[in-house]
């Protein structure tokens, strides 16, 4: 039986609108960013799209927009999964920078080497920083050498492979159709996984704010079509 899954990256937060390094910190969606995630749900309604169960990270940017979308389609009842393994990449000492200043004292190429490289990675957080997870309560049930000081990309892959494995998939056997609320880089690693992108082409996938993105599997999760929805 043919599958669907839907990626939805999360509508603008309020530090995309101020153009800041955000990764694992918890930001809100901006007003824009609420209206993107209406819209979405709206257009999965009118595509007759209707997810069975959802999975989303612990960043409220992607639970509120699952939250919102979902409101849209009169679907608020559905079962969500949070899920930490789908959290942004974590981008350690840049996060809460301005991009533009950080690129004004690193250089515009060093930063594009931290942004779009696969495997190089910010400067990292210490652990006594206070943006490390660690000191966040929501992960006290992750071991600590799971939490991450900064990613690479490629560190994003590995950390989200798991939730697919483990927890999309066999929520696809189960439902048939799947809705997955998180972010750029985790969707990335998502979609690199799907469609068998190479190192090379993932880091220049453009993941749109807020647009579904729909995946025909058939039962091996071989993908038949990917489409984004217009909003």
């Amino acid at each position: 039986m043919e599958k669907t899954l839907i990626l939805l990256r999360h509508g603008q937060s309020a530090w995309n609108l101020e153009n800041r390094f955000t990764g694992w910190t918890d930001v809100e969606l901006s007003d824009n960013g609420r209206s993107e995630a209406r819209r979405a749900g709206e257009a999965l309604a009118r595509a007759g799209i209707r997810p069975r169960y959802c999975f989303t990270s612990y960043l409220k940017r992607a639970i509120h927009t699952l939250d919102i979308a979902l409101d849209a389609m009169d679907l608020c009842w559905l079962p969500v999964e949070k899920d930490w393994h789908l959290n942004e990449r974590c981008y350690g000492a840049l996060q809460g920078l301005n991009k533009a200043a950080t690129a004004d004292k690193y250089g515009a190429e060093q930063v594009h080497i931290w942004r779009r490289s696969y495997d190089v990675q910010p400067p990292a957080l210490t652990a006594d920083d206070p943006r490390f997870p660690g000191h966040d309560p929501r992960y006290a049930l992750v071991p600590a050498d799971d939490l991450p000081l900064t990613e690479s990309l490629k560190d994003t892959v590995r950390r989200v492979l798991p939730a697919w494995e483990e927890r999309i998939v066999p929520a696809l056997d189960l439902y048939g159709t799947v809705l997955v609320s998180a972010h750029g880089n985790s969707l990335r690693a998502l979609a690199m996984q799907l469609l068998g992108l190479s190192p090379e082409q993932v880091v220049s996938l453009e993941i749109p704010t807020a647009t579904p993105w729909i995946f025909s599997l058939d039962e091996q999760l071989r993908v038949l079509s990917n489409r984004r929805l217009e909003l």
